[in-house]
């Protein structure tokens, strides 16, 4: 159904010693803009591959943070099954189970015990699910934290858009009976070859700072005629329009399938009983971080109503970009997290639409973090920007 050419786009990870490509999907909806419908028609077919084959198992779904919350998420709600994914984030009142994701330029990260410790008794397995599994070590870390810390028989299944692991790896996870799944096997062999030969000479947006750079040059702030009058518009940009959402309901703890169906859909009710759609028909849905889901159920039933609709989510990836035209990122825009201002985040290849909508579950001052990402947005031209959190 899917093949490698098809979705596969190896980008250079930027200062990462330990693994310098970064594989992308191009449908995932994560860095690059994605049709809601693609996004979900595929995290529908990963479903599918473990869909009969657990009968009256009791299931909970992990899915791995940043990137595949979303995926998590999607193959859950297909299942029927309760979901959870793991975190980088605070989460209040919380004990974790610490694990490391060795490759990343974020290390560590970390499960909520106390929902674990809730379920583990009554639990049949765990499916684990990630956009790409290149080794398995990540995984292979949890799972061997869960089995030394739970007596309990927990059966462990990983489910992965790609799969890149070596025969070696593939027969490690046998010998400890951990079931795999994917949808693409690919083949890791060029990948490294592939990134280091691109220049990564793109443009380089740090709107934080209200600055620019290209790569190995000096910091210059845009001139109004590189950036098409955005150069004007930073000492006066707008705050963007707020539609505040009476509850978040948090995947970092478990929840269950209906429930956070039930959560997505009335999130969507709020937003759309709150803005003006008139002459709306290119839209953009924004996700911020490890909150993709509900973002991207939202574009979807925007898609539903016949609106062209793109959606993908701040990250916290630095990636390099590049003038190249088979390169599958040009512009990044370096940005202040919603999480935490102290944190740079990135967003890459914005274009312009007639309205977007930028969905988070970030607490506190999100002060700085909005206006970085406002910035971003008004240097494409974008100036119905509405916050949803």
């Amino acid at each position: 159904m899917y093949t490698e050419k098809e979705l596969v786009r190896i980008a250079r990870r930027e200062n990462n010693n330990k693994r310098n490509y970064l594989v992308v999907n191009r449908l995932q909806g994560k860095h690059i803009p994605v049709r809601p419908c693609e996004a979900l028609a595929m995290f529908r077919a990963l479903a599918d591959t473990i869909r009969d084959r657990y009968g009256r198992e009791k299931l909970l779904v992990i899915g791995f943070a940043e990137t595949a919350t979303a995926i998590g998420a999607a193959v859950a709600a297909e299942l029927g099954a309760d979901y959870m994914h793991t975190t980088r984030e605070s989460v209040p009142g919380a004990g974790y189970l610490y694990f490391s994701e060795e490759h990343s330029h974020a290390m560590q990260q970390k499960l909520v015990k106390e929902e674990i410790d809730r379920v583990i008794g009554t639990t049949d397995r765990i499916v684990f699910v990630e956009d790409e599994v290149t080794t398995g070590k990540t995984i292979l870390n949890l799972i061997g934290i869960l089995r030394k810390q739970y007596s309990e028989q927990i059966h462990f299944t990983v489910v992965s858009i790609l799969n890149g692991m070596d025969e070696a790896a593939l027969e490690a996870y046998r010998g400890l009976n951990i079931e795999l799944f994917w949808l693409v096997k690919t083949d890791h062999a060029a990948y490294t070859e592939i990134a280091e030969a691109y220049r990564g000479d793109g443009s380089y947006i740090r709107c934080s700072e209200e600055a620019a750079f290209q790569s190995g040059e000096a910091v210059q702030y845009p001139r109004p005629e590189d950036t098409g009058g955005a150069g004007d518009r930073a000492e006066q940009a707008s705050p963007a329009g707020s539609i505040r959402i009476k509850a978040h309901m948090d995947a970092r703890r478990i929840v269950g399938a209906a429930g956070y169906a039930e959560y997505c859909g009335s999130l969507y009710q709020e937003i759309v009983s709150q803005m003006d759609l008139d002459n709306v028909q290119r839209l953009l849905v924004l996700g911020t971080e490890e909150y993709m889901y509900p973002a991207l159920y939202a574009a979807s039933r925007f898609e539903a109503q016949g609106k062209d609709v793109r959606f993908h989510a701040t990250t916290r990836s630095p990636i390099a970009v590049s003038t190249e035209d088979e390169y599958p990122f040009h512009v990044r825009y370096e940005l202040r997290s919603l999480y935490d201002s102290g944190r740079t985040t990135y967003i890459y290849d914005l274009q312009k639409y007639d309205m977007v909508v930028i969905c988070t579950d970030a607490a506190g001052d999100i002060g700085e973090g909005i206006r970085s990402l406002n910035h971003a947005l008004e240097l494409c031209g974008n100036g119905r920007i509405i916050m949803v959190s």
